[in-house]
């Protein structure tokens, strides 16, 4: 018997534009044993390879669909933005954002979105359809949308072909590759997806196997969020400031949907998050990137080249345990990502907290009590420095006149709310090593990441406050006596939370400040309310903490709101937000403060 097709699959059933299909293919061969790998024209089994092929019917959905959440339809459309939208809070949230971004630009709105499709009865009206608004840029929503004519109420799957029920589909074929990104031109129709076997000759063995997707939806863009300044920049040239970004960008072996059923499985899809998440980052235009949760696979095959094309270069440090997913051995890990036309890389440190943990039980005492505390130490995690030397640019020069030297460190700390000991002594271990660095020089440093501690924490006030209160209640919890005495929990460096900034410090008062101040918890920690929101918590994880002595920010990217998170779906990742964290991103200046 020949190479035949037993079925062929897709992991969901809702095609988003620009994002690629790669189906499921299981082959049987003349022996018996399945397979699921390619088998092309070039190396074929059993004298037979599969073709493929990709076809994209006739009929299309008439409706307009939200631009916001495309998986619903629209109901309003904002005129000025030529964005449609489901409800009227996603109306009246996306309003906000784009009088924020226009208010942020001087009032002009250059980047003024296009629609992400109009549909075909709206195609050749201006404006995407909408009639001008007499009230110009007025924030009253009844003057500033309107409702398409042919937008109904229900979800995606709505059947409206736009044609008599009981005529047959007629397809176009779009492709012969096993894998498709839907393009604009699909949006509103089916797609199709046969698999063949076939021999040298091209004649068809056995039947044919596939599948027909839902209607193809526009892939809805990140939300806007403009850096709000806390300071002039007067006197402060390109090379005297730089931006750095932190974002834990969920990694797809974590991202199931029971971890997050209220997601919809399409938006879950790591072909879907993973050009959301890229869209993102390059959106913030960052020179140093700080990212965890970043899959080691996904690092080699889609970080590194995608961000590679935007002038990056990057260093990666993978946790220390792997686990079996999909077919191999995946972990995640940090990777530090930096514009090479601004800086070089000196020297690079990984800190491998199993290996401080193994060192760590030595001066414990018999075998029983080693083993158990390895047992609750050893927990994979860990973080990466790195010197980055600033190249030439006017600002980027010591008071010596030699070049900036900058100390980046990344890290992604346990996660167990029940090991906060773990935690603390892990941050502890961190902050050890960038003494070393600091002793060996006088460098600025920056250290990123999700710490998986809340604001008020042991593992926070040893970061921020240079040391824990012996009285400190996580301190109660410490069976191996790892973090005794209490004294011993401190360090020198002049460590400063970027985001507490805007209620610690004198900054720039704006409304666009005082929004955000609305947004941090300014009566306690001066941290934002929270970086991570999902349907089990929501906190602060994530910090941007910098040498208060050798640098100063000068401008945060905007936080969202809890709202904004919550909005539709009751928390993130969602269908704009593809990480269950928010990346936060501070603009610093060479030197200490001096306002």
């Amino acid at each position: 018997m020949a190479l035949s097709v037993q079925r062929a699959t897709l992991n969901n059933d809702t095609p988003i534009s620009g994002v690629e299909l790669s189906p499921y293919v299981v082959t049987r061969k003349a022996d018996g044993t399945s397979t699921t790998a390619d088998i092309p024209e070039s190396d074929p089994v059993d004298g037979c390879h599969l073709r493929y092929r990709w076809f994209r019917s006739s009929s299309h959905r008439k409706a307009s669909v939200c631009s916001v959440h495309p998986g619903e339809p629209a109901v309003l459309q904002n005129v000025h933005s030529k964005s449609y939208h489901c409800d009227e809070d996603c109306f009246a949230q996306s309003w906000r954002e784009w009088m924020r971004h226009r208010m942020a630009n001087g009032g002009r709105d250059e980047n003024a979105r296009e629609p992400l499709w109009k549909p075909p009865h709206l195609k050749d009206q201006p404006g995407g359809g909408a009639p001008p608004s007499p009230h110009g840029s007025s924030t009253n929503l009844s003057d500033n949308y309107h409702r398409p004519k042919n937008a109904h109420r229900g979800g995606a799957g709505h059947n409206d072909h736009g044609s008599k029920p009981d005529e047959p589909e007629t397809w176009t074929e779009v492709g012969r590759a096993k894998c498709y990104s839907a393009t604009a031109e699909d949006v509103g129709h089916l797609l199709k997806f046969e698999v063949t076997s076939v021999d040298a000759g091209g004649n068809e063995q056995g039947a044919s196997d596939g599948f027909t997707t839902g209607r193809v939806i526009p892939a809805p863009t990140p939300p806007r969020r403009n850096l709000v300044p806390l300071a002039h920049r007067d006197g402060v040239g390109a090379g005297g400031r730089f931006t750095v970004l932190t974002y834990n960008v969920l990694a797809d072996l974590y991202a199931t949907s029971e971890m997050y059923s209220y997601t919809p499985s399409w938006a879950l899809a790591w072909n879907y998050r993973r050009q959301n998440i890229l869209k993102e980052i390059v959106q913030h235009d960052a020179d140093i990137l700080c990212l965890q949760e970043v899959q080691s696979d996904h690092f080699e095959d889609f970080f590194q080249g995608e961000l590679g094309k935007h002038g990056y270069t990057a260093v990666y440090k993978k946790k220390t345990a792997q686990v079996f997913s999909q077919g191999t051995y995946v972990i995640d890990g940090c990777a530090i990502f930096f514009k090479k036309d601004r800086f070089t890389l000196i020297k690079k440190y990984e800190v491998e907290f199993n290996k401080a943990a193994l060192s760590l039980v030595e001066s414990l005492g018999g075998s029983s009590q080693k083993k158990e505390a390895l047992n609750r130490l050893m927990k994979d995690n860990v973080a990466l420095i790195v010197v980055l030397e600033a190249l030439d640019q006017p600002g980027a020069r010591d008071p010596n006149g030699k070049r900036q030297l900058l100390c980046v460190a990344n890290t992604h700390i346990h996660a167990n709310t029940e090991l906060n000991d773990v935690k603390l002594w892990q941050v502890h271990t961190l902050l050890k090593g960038l003494e070393k660095i600091a002793a060996s020089a006088e460098i600025p440093m920056v250290v990123c990441g999700d710490f998986n501690s809340t604001p008020g924490s042991a593992a926070h006030n040893l970061l921020c406050n240079g040391r824990v209160d012996g009285a400190h209640p996580e301190l109660a919890t410490d069976p191996f006596g790892i973090l005794r005495p209490p004294s011993k929990l401190q360090h020198p460096l002049p460590l400063v939370s970027a985001y507490t900034a805007l209620t610690k410090q004198p900054c720039l008062e704006s409304d666009e400040a005082e929004r955000q101040r609305a947004r941090m918890d300014a009566a306690g920690t001066g941290e934002p309310i929270f970086t991570n929101c999902t349907k089990d918590f929501f906190g602060t994880l994530d910090y941007i903490f910098y040498t208060d002595d050798t640098l100063a920010p000068l401008s945060l990217l905007e936080v969202p709101t809890e709202h904004e998170c919550r909005s539709k779906y009751g928390g993130l990742p969602n269908t704009q937000c593809s990480s269950d964290h928010v990346s936060l991103m501070a603009e610093f200046q060479w030197g200490a403060r001096q306002w």
